[in-house]
């Protein structure tokens, strides 16, 4: 496995090196040794699939508040999406901005989010499948999410939204004030972290 860090510190894509011959194909698509220097003491706890039958669907933006964030490990199985994902670390210098990747079935790249995201993807092809690596419990009273459309954020989808679940929707645009000082955005009331 190959780890290319992105622009926004602390997120990585990670290339499967495939082996083929005559056969078929081989790719080992994780390994704690591999990926210890992102995993650091990490554990995967929780391994999630989601079936996304229409182009154009979007899912997200999702994550979880302290101190239920966690650190995601995101590959397309079937299929392709374009996954994006935002910083959400207001001391870092990358606060707000996001980070789109294509993850196919084809390509076998992985993206690596730690704590401190949101994230979220939109589907490219009919029927494609995402399996999640998720290093904490899933806490639906920590759950939190951002508008796929907010124009603070500016995330330039490929596709016309065809499909998105009415939380997702509903999720509220960020805004200034309310926070812990002048001019900290806040989401649902919320501090990120």
């Amino acid at each position: 496995m190959i780890i290319h860090p992105l622009p926004i510190a602390g997120s990585a894509l990670i290339d499967a090196e495939p082996f083929e011959d005559h056969r078929g194909l081989f790719a080992r698509f994780f390994c704690t040794r591999e990926l210890a220097r992102l995993l650091g003491d990490r554990q995967i706890v929780n391994i999630n699939l989601s079936r996304n039958h229409h182009p154009g669907t979007i899912r997200g933006m999702h994550f979880q508040y302290p101190p239920h964030q966690e650190m995601k490990l995101v590959r397309c199985l079937r299929g392709a999406v374009f996954d994006v994902l935002v910083d959400l670390r207001p001391e870092s210098p990358s606060f707000l901005m996001w980070h789109g990747e294509v993850l196919s079935a084809a390509n076998m790249k992985m993206l690596c989010l730690p704590e401190g995201f949101a994230h979220g993807f939109q589907v490219l092809e009919p029927d494609s499948e995402m399996l999640y690596l998720h290093t904490a419990f899933y806490a639906p009273e920590a759950q939190g999410g951002l508008r796929y459309d907010d124009p603070a954020l500016g995330i330039d989808w490929p596709l016309e939204v065809t499909e998105i679940s009415r939380r997702d929707a509903l999720h509220p645009y960020l805004k200034v004030g309310g926070g812990s000082g002048a001019g900290f955005p806040v989401c649902a009331e919320r501090n990120y972290y």
